[in-house]
C-alpha cells in the first residue's frame, strides 16, 4: 500500500516542479508558455527558409526546406533537452532541502517539459513547412517515433551527466559548449551521411546525433532507407551516460546542494 502512495507523492511533487518550471521559465513572458513555443518555431522557420533559398536541391525528397527541418528539429530537441536537464539541480537547489523533493525529481521534471515542448515545437514547424512548401509527406509512425526517442534519451543521459560535472567542475559548462560547438557541420543536418567519403564517413558514424538524424528521416521520407543508424548504439550510449549521472548524483547530490 505504501508503494502506490510513494508513487503518487512522486507524480505530484513532479508535477509541482514542472508547473514551476513552466511559470518561473515563461510566466513573466508575454504570452508566457507559448512563447517557449513560438520563439523557436520562428528561429527555426527563419534558418530553414534562408536554407531553402541557397540550396534548391535537397539530397532526399523535393523539398530542402523540409529536409534541413528533419535534421535540425532532432538536433535542436537534443540540445535544449540536454541544456535543461543539466541545470535541474541549479534550478531546483532550494527545494531539494526539503525531504519530500529528490534530485530525481528534479530531473524528471525538467526532461518531460522540455522533451513535451520540443515535441509541439517539432510538429509545428513541420506543418507549416509542409503547407508553405506543399511537401507531399508520407510518414512512417514507428520510426519517426524511435528517432524522437533517441532524441530525448540522448538528452536525458548527457544532461544527466553534465548535470553532475557541471556541479563538480565550475568550469565544465564552459569546457562542454566550446567541445560540442562544431556538431551542427558534424550531425548530418545538411548533407547525407551516405555522402561522406571514406575514411570520413568511418570516424563521423560514432556521432550519436547521425544516428538520431538519420532515423529522424527515415520516418519522414518514404524512400530513404538509412541503412547506417544503429538505434542501439544510441540508446546504449544514452544508458551509459544517465546511469553514471545517476549514480554518482545519488550518492553526491546532498554534499553539491549544500556545497
Amino acid at each position: 500500500m505504501a508503494r502506490p502512495n510513494r508513487r503518487f507523492r512522486t507524480s505530484r511533487t513532479i508535477l509541482a516542479l514542472l508547473l514551476r518550471e513552466m511559470e518561473t521559465t515563461h510566466g513573466r513572458a508575454r504570452f508566457g508558455y507559448l512563447w517557449a513555443v513560438g520563439e523557436p518555431v520562428a528561429g527555426i522557420l527563419l534558418l530553414t527558409l534562408i536554407f531553402s533559398i541557397a540550396f534548391t536541391a535537397p539530397p532526399v525528397g523535393s523539398s530542402f526546406a523540409f529536409f534541413y527541418a528533419s535534421g535540425f528539429l532532432p538536433f535542436v530537441a537534443y540540445l535544449e533537452i540536454s541544456q535543461r536537464v543539466s541545470q535541474a539541480i541549479r534550478f531546483s537547489r532550494p527545494l531539494l532541502f526539503y525531504p519530500g523533493v529528490t534530485f530525481l525529481d528534479a530531473l524528471a521534471a525538467r526532461f518531460l517539459l522540455a522533451a513535451t515542448t520540443q515535441l509541439v515545437v517539432f510538429a509545428v514547424v513541420l506543418s507549416l513547412i509542409v503547407g508553405l512548401f506543399s511537401v507531399d509527406v508520407i510518414l512512417r509512425w514507428e520510426a519517426l517515433g524511435l528517432g524522437l526517442a533517441m532524441a530525448a534519451a540522448l538528452g536525458f543521459g548527457v544532461g544527466a551527466l553534465n548535470c553532475l560535472l557541471g556541479e563538480v567542475f565550475p568550469s565544465w559548462e564552459r569546457l562542454w559548449a566550446i567541445l560540442t560547438r562544431p556538431l551542427f557541420l558534424l550531425s548530418t543536418i545538411v548533407f547525407q551521411f551516405e555522402t561522406v567519403p571514406e575514411p570520413w564517413r568511418g570516424w563521423l558514424w560514432w556521432n550519436p546525433l547521425v544516428h538520431v538524424v538519420g532515423q529522424v528521416r527515415i520516418g519522414l521520407f518514404a524512400t530513404y532507407d538509412g541503412a547506417y543508424v544503429s538505434p542501439g548504439y544510441v540508446l546504449g550510449l544514452a544508458a551509459l551516460a544517465l546511469a553514471a549521472g545517476l549514480l554518482f548524483l545519488g550518492r553526491y547530490h546532498r554534499d553539491i546542494v549544500n556545497g
